[in-house]
């Protein structure tokens, strides 16, 4: 008899991570000899501790295929990192017995590394227990940091979104520099790795003055401003794209608020006010300053064709190496050509994916320490390439909601 699968999203969503969703849906499908109900977990993680399973048959293959165009977590995310088996083998133990009463024997964990690491436990424990459970990870961040993966769905949109509003922004400033803004800097994500802010590094080749400040760059505020001043001498505008992971010497971030997520990892925030206050009593210059925050995430309207591409692809070849009988590993894109772009689909062992961080290769960034070199570019322009609009109706994208039936629950209630 056919195993049943479970999927799950975990960690921020992304503009793409849907398109995993129903790349892992719609190929499991289409076996229905060796794969029953595709169970996908409320809330990540949490749904398959709490037994809250949302039945995806009920949905009809319209509404499947429209999760490729609809932007973040279509049955809900998580921060939530289950800790080691021995601090807490309950939560494990609880995840076998769930999947024990739903019949679960593929286990699709669509996330970043801390996902990665959820996923490769899982496996460990299943086979100890003596109910074994395929465990696939589906990458997916937009942060860019999983190894061994040339790239990770998510960020390849965020990449697109940032470059777009940098240079957009930028022209608006130019325009007004002669008696307004000169500064516009724009914060956004990326905690330890500078992948997103390379992005809007990409807007120097529209001619653009653009300082960028990334996590790998240690900050140094007197040769930060002397650059900001000397691009405004020049042009009489500039553009700061700062990562919210940008930090001082002595590790301390410029935008920690002494408070943190349930991962643990201090809660940034607010890198964009402090620059652009510290550009104005400094220099003197009039600013403005955004945050992209959750738009860069969500704009499944400016999403990268390429980057829905390889969602989609790599959700499909989690469920096709799982009927190949692979565990404990992790799809991976390969890139084969940067000119002309050519990829292909590959696989990494999550031993050697979980909680392994990818920053940016230091030849990635100009010797200054604030622009991307060639090399970046060449790495970047790939992933931000075309467009996959969502369907419009009355001037507004048509995204879809699901009806998320929820399973029958079989098991006492559980408290996490």
């Amino acid at each position: 008899m056919p195993k049943n699968a479970f999927y799950a999203q975990s960690g921020g969503v992304t503009a793409v991570i849907n398109a995993s969703a129903c790349g892992v849906i719609e190929t499991a499908r289409q076996h229905p000899d060796k794969i029953g109900t595709v169970y996908a977990g409320r809330n990540g993680i949490i749904g398959a501790l709490t037994e809250d399973l949302i039945d995806t048959s009920q949905e009809s293959a319209e509404d499947i295929a429209a999760l490729r165009h609809t932007p973040s977590g279509a049955f809900g995310s998580c921060r939530y990192k289950l800790k080691s088996l021995e601090e807490n083998q309950r939560e494990y133990e609880r995840l076998i017995e769930v999947f024990k009463a739903h019949d679960i024997g593929y286990f699709f964990y669509n996330g970043g590394g801390d996902s990665a690491d959820t996923c490769y436990k899982v496996s460990q424990l299943s086979e100890k227990m003596g109910f074994p459970v395929q465990a696939i990870h589906v990458p997916k961040t937009v942060d860019n940091d999983l190894p061994i993966t040339d790239n990770c769905p998510g960020f390849g949109s965020v990449a697109k979104y940032i470059a777009v509003s940098a240079l957009e922004a930028s022209f608006d400033v130019r325009s007004m520099a002669k008696t307004s803004t000169k500064i516009f800097v724009l914060e956004v994500m990326g905690r330890h790795a500078g992948w997103i802010a390379a992005a809007g590094g990409l807007i120097a080749d529209y001619g653009i003055p653009v300082v960028i400040l990334f996590p790998e760059v240690e900050f140094d505020k007197d040769r930060f401003l002397a650059e900001v001043k000397a691009k405004v001498e020049k042009f009489d505008y500039c553009t700061v794209v700062v990562s919210e992971g940008c930090h001082w010497p002595d590790g301390r971030f410029l935008a920690e608020q002494g408070t943190r997520d349930a991962f643990g990892h201090a809660q940034l925030g607010g890198a964009a006010p402090v620059v652009a206050n510290m550009i104005k009593e400094a220099l003197g210059y009039k600013f403005h300053w955004a945050v992209a925050d959750y738009l860069q995430r969500a704009a499944r309207h400016l999403a990268s064709a390429a980057d829905v591409e390889q969602a989609y692809a790599l959700g499909k070849a989690a469920v096709e190496k799982a009927l190949e009988g692979k565990n404990s590993i992790m799809p991976t894109v390969v890139r084969e050509s940067s000119s002309p772009y050519r990829w292909s689909i590959g696989e990494a062992p999550l031993s050697e994916v979980a909680n392994v961080e990818k920053m940016m290769p230091m030849e990635y960034i100009t010797e200054d320490g604030f622009g991307i070199t060639d090399a970046c570019k060449e790495y970047l322009y790939p992933l931000i390439q075309g467009e996959d609009y969502p369907p419009f109706e009355n001037g507004m994208p048509r995204y879809v909601t699901l009806k998320n039936v929820a399973v029958e629950k079989k098991l006492p209630a559980f408290e996490i």
